[in-house]
């Protein structure tokens, strides 16, 4: 049962991202603030949904929020940053992208780095937790999953629309035979050892 707020008299954003693991794209982040009596029976960690119900949900949340916002990371600031404050990043510019401005913010995982002045508080699991970190994370990978879809029109060769970036097996064969694209990042590890050689050159 996920719970609606930690505290009733704050403004809670929650805030998740989708695309870490991925070999390819942008990291996606969202940012949600729910009313306080929101309430569907089927909110739950975007993981353990199918698409099709996360489909559903993302219209609820983004037609009933108080407000949301999602934003993106590309390869190349993830390669100069490194995925974890990418990831972070997209986050902070998913939060100032919000019309209502929020007195907390509730974060996935277990690391973050402040925002402006505004306190945030790190749960792990969060996205199973919290009805406003499973609604992010909701909003996260339905805008991830449509971009890359998307992009997959534009690079066929990598199974982008079911694989949505993930290391799958068609990725790599696909990155074995074809090489690399723009929209992958530079600074994973895109084949096994001893194969990968000079990809970008």
């Amino acid at each position: 049962m996920l719970l609606p707020f930690l505290n009733e008299h704050e403004t809670e954003a929650g805030c998740d991202e989708a695309g870490r693991g991925c070999l390819a794209g942008p990291v996606f982040a969202a940012a949600v603030i729910l009313p306080k009596c929101f309430v569907h029976p089927q909110l739950n960690d975007s993981k353990q949904l199918s698409e099709k119900r996360r489909d559903e949900l993302r219209l609820v949340i983004e037609q009933e929020a108080l407000a949301w916002a999602v934003a993106k990371v590309d390869p190349p600031e993830i390669d100069e940053l490194n995925i974890l404050w990418a990831s972070i990043r997209a986050m902070h510019l998913a939060v100032g992208q919000l019309r209502v401005e929020p007195t907390m913010l509730l974060i996935d995982g277990n690391r973050f780095r402040p925002y402006r002045s505004i306190p945030h508080q790190c749960i792990v699991k969060g996205d199973a937790k919290i009805m406003s970190i499973a609604a992010a994370s909701i909003l996260a990978k339905t805008h991830r999953d449509e971009y890359m879809t998307a992009l997959a029109e534009k690079f066929p060769h990598y199974g982008w629309h079911r694989n949505k970036g993930y290391p799958t097996k068609e990725h790599r064969e696909g990155i074995r035979k074809y090489g690399a694209t723009l929209a992958h990042r530079k600074s994973f590890q895109l084949l096994p050892a001893g194969i990968q050689g000079e990809l970008f050159k």
